[in-house]
């Protein structure tokens, strides 16, 4: 069979359960979640395995460090995966709500009905646990959806589909439901992007060359899961605890995700006492620092062992996913904003600071999927804000803007119940 064969039959297949999956109860769906979650956990060694397969030809390859965090599967994941099969299993259904109703003069009563987007298409990289968390949210929100992992995670991503559809078939529900792409050809991702006659939406998660082509040659509507150069600024009137505390978190605490903290932006008021702090705290822990030269000095001063490197013209908006850290001097929150407005990719700002004003003109002025008051950048995550887990974060304003759900993997249909009303 021909590669577009293949993917013809993929995308018939997931159109055909789609339509099932729309007429689905919740019972069934949450069913099929509960089954994937004690499957997750009673064959953790057999996906350990397919991970370790994985995980050996990825160093053979070269694979960086920052991709290999991301393929490997720990205890610690397979439980938050099987936790979030759970979770999502307990949260309300959203098909067939209605979101608003109204009263027109003419007696027709109006509303907004949720209903699911249909097939789903999401192309990613290195992460398999992507797999179960972009199933889970699919499912529940009554779509199909077709996979297509790196190649650098294929062993992992066809153990988890396999549980997968074991799960759907039990509850009674189409395995063709959560379909995995079993060929690692990268034409496989450009034959996705044409069949606009079965996929709905197309999500590519990854690196910058990805959603390039994704975009570039997609013939259906894209919601982009772009990079994550994601800033810290830490203002005048900011508790500089709390400060340290907070970047600490948002660079060391998972390096490697799109949700860490690449550049940190300090007040000129306070950066002689707070970037002594930062050099000796995230210096101990291996954080290699490319500093503006106002800042290259404060932290060579008081942190002897640091690594400090001078910032270049590319480190400015780049994404790291390391133990890197840009860090950049600023005399108030206007430059502080221009910066991220010119350097930010849209994903996450945060604001350190004591002043009410200065945070709220921050909320309102920075354009990003989540604006923070001291809070780490690590928290724009799915299950962080209570939506359970995420099939991505959302850099595009259309159709949702950060981390996408439940209810951002749906839309409304209007509905009119009428008793006989006519246009005159």
């Amino acid at each position: 069979m021909s590669l577009n064969d293949y993917l013809l039959r993929l995308g018939k297949n997931a159109k055909q359960a789609s339509r099932l999956m729309r007429e689905a109860n919740a019972e069934k769906k949450n069913r099929a979640l509960r089954i994937l979650a004690e499957s997750l956990e009673k064959e953790k060694e057999a996906i350990f395995s397919a991970n370790a397969q994985d995980i050996a030809a990825a160093r053979q390859n070269g694979l960086d460090q920052a991709k290999l965090n991301r393929l490997t599967l720990t205890p610690e994941i397979i439980h938050e995966m099987a936790a979030a099969c759970r979770h999502v299993a307990d949260m309300p259904d959203p098909i067939g709500a209605l979101d608003a109703q109204w009263q027109q003069p003419n007696g027709i009563l109006v509303g907004r009905m949720r209903v699911p987007l249909g097939v789903i298409a999401m192309i990613f990289e290195s992460r398999p646990n992507v797999v179960i968390d972009a199933s889970i949210l699919c499912l529940k929100a009554g779509n199909a959806v077709i996979l297509r992992g790196g190649s650098e995670a294929h062993h992992s991503n066809q153990r988890l589909a396999a549980l997968t559809h074991q799960a759907l078939e039990a509850a009674g529900l189409p395995a063709e439901a959560a379909q995995v792409v079993n060929v690692t050809d990268r034409e496989a991702v450009r034959g996705l992007c044409k069949l606009n006659k079965y996929i709905d939406v197309i999500i590519p998660r990854g690196g910058p060359n990805l959603i390039r082509l994704v975009s570039e040659e997609a013939t259906m509507p894209v919601l982009k899961h772009d990079k994550g150069v994601c800033h810290l600024y830490v203002d005048k009137d900011a508790d500089l605890d709390m400060a340290l505390n907070l970047t600490f978190n948002s660079k060391v605490q998972r390096p490697a995700t799109c949700n860490s903290l690449e550049c940190l932006l300090v007040h000129a008021d306070i950066a002689s006492r707070f970037l002594p702090m930062v050099g000796e705290k995230l210096g101990k822990s291996g954080v290699i620092f490319k500093a503006c030269p106002a800042a290259a000095a404060f932290l060579k001063d008081h942190a002897p062992n640091a690594q400090i490197q001078d910032m270049q013209p590319e480190d400015f908006g780049k994404e790291y996913l390391s133990l890197i850290l840009a860090v950049n001097i600023v005399h108030d929150m206007d430059e502080a904003i221009a910066y991220i407005d010119e350097f930010g990719s849209n994903h996450t700002e945060v604001i350190c600071t004591n002043n009410y004003s200065h945070a709220m003109d921050f909320l309102r002025r920075v354009d990003a999927s989540m604006v923070a008051v001291n809070a780490s950048v690590r928290l724009n995550d799915g299950g962080q804000l209570g939506l359970g887990a995420e099939i991505g974060i959302s850099t595009t304003k259309l159709h949702a803007y950060g981390p996408m759900g439940i209810k951002e993997l749906t839309t409304t249909k209007f509905t009119v119940m009428g008793t006989g009303q006519i246009r005159c």
